[in-house]
Order: structure tokens, then C-alpha cells, then sequence
């Protein structure tokens, strides 16, 4: 085997330390920021001026709740085995500006005040089962918000909390590995693989 060129082991390296983060930066450029909607800075960098208020802890573990409601665990881990609240708390803090960090960090209240008004209880003390109801219902209300095209985007929490966990979900080992089927690249070519309805989807 002749040796890597310096420039080859360079980008070679390059490709061998890239971090998460960055990974997700450069699939939302390519999937032209849909993913997570016209709130990611394609940039990918800390919004210049930040001045919205820091994340507790108590809310990464909401975060966390409330993404495993959104992709909970069957014969796969669900979204909290990936560690999506403290995904979501940095994509909010890296792409989002501070009128929509804000209108995130709001939804946490929010959730909990429509957890209060419809069971009696904040959305932890809820079972998976309320849990899920509540889900539907704010996912609902906020698909109905957005097809109005109202300029008041403080219903859109729940939308941006459901696309951050898909985003983060499918941007995982797990999701990548487990929740679709995986090939590590390059692999060979197979223009003719079997398939029956139900089977995962490769990645």
C-alpha cells in the first residue's frame, strides 16, 4: 500500500475528529435548513449577542421527558437515551436568535401550565399516557398556528421542541444505528437488496 499523501492524512483527520455538532451543522447546510426549520443560522456558530436567559438543569430533564414522549422507547431506546434535552438546549443556544431562544425556553412554562389545566399536574407527575395526549393536543395547535401564518410564533414552541428531537434523535448512534438500518461507508454496491414491508430504512 503506497503512503498517504500530507494533504490525504490531513483531511483524513479532519474527518476522524469532527464532533457532533459539527456533523449536524453540515446536515442542515445540505438539507437547506428545513430540518429544523428558519430558525437555524446556517452558520452553525453562537449567536453573535446572545442575551437570552441560560437553561437549568431542571430543564434539560423536562427537555428530556418531553423528547421521549415525542420518540419514546419500544424495542429501541427512545429519544432520552440519547441525551436529547442537552441536545436541544444546544442547538437552541448555538442557532437560535434570542426572540426564538426565548419563545423555547417559554414553552417549557407553557407545557406545564397545559399539563396543569388539563390533568391537575406539571408534565413529570403525568403518565406516559397524559403525556402523550398533551403531545397531540400542542402538536396540533401548533400545525393549526402555523397553517394561519400568524406572525406570533410563542405557540411555535412545541414545533421547534418536536423538530430539535427528531434532528437530534436521528443524528444519534441510536437513531442512526438502531432506530434505521446502517452500512458504514464506503461499502459495496447492491442494486438488488431484499425487502419486505415493515423493514427499517437504511441510512
Amino acid at each position: 500500500m503506497s503512503a498517504e499523501t500530507p494533504e490525504r492524512t490531513s483531511s483524513m483527520n479532519s474527518i476522524a475528529t469532527i464532533n457532533r455538532r459539527e456533523a449536524v451543522r453540515r446536515i442542515a447546510l445540505l438539507m437547506g435548513g428545513a430540518m429544523v426549520g428558519s430558525r437555524f443560522i446556517l452558520s452553525g456558530q453562537t449567536v453573535p449577542g446572545k442575551t437570552a436567559a441560560a437553561f437549568t438543569e431542571d430543564d434539560r430533564a423536562l427537555l428530556d421527558e418531553i423528547g421521549e414522549t415525542i420518540i419514546p422507547e419500544t424495542k429501541i431506546p427512545g429519544a432520552k437515551a440519547t441525551g436529547i434535552g442537552a441536545f436541544m438546549v444546544m442547538m437552541v443556544n448555538d442557532t437560535y436568535g434570542d426572540a426564538d431562544h426565548a419563545t423555547f425556553k417559554a414553552g417549557l412554562g407553557a407545557i406545564n401550565d397545559a399539563s396543569t389545566a388539563k390533568f391537575g399536574k406539571g408534565f413529570l407527575a403525568c403518565s406516559p399516557a397524559e403525556r402523550t395526549a398533551l403531545a397531540n393536543e400542542l402538536n396540533t395547535r401548533d400545525r393549526d398556528h402555523k397553517n394561519k401564518k400568524s406572525k406570533d410564533d410563542s405557540a411555535n414552541y412545541f414545533g421547534m421542541m418536536r423538530d430539535l428531537t427528531v434532528l437530534g434523535y436521528y443524528s444519534s448512534e441510536i437513531g442512526c444505528t438502531k432506530a434505521v438500518r446502517y452500512i458504514e461507508v464506503p461499502g459495496a454496491f447492491h442494486g438488488d437488496v431484499p425487502y419486505k414491508k415493515g423493514d427499517p430504512a437504511w441510512f
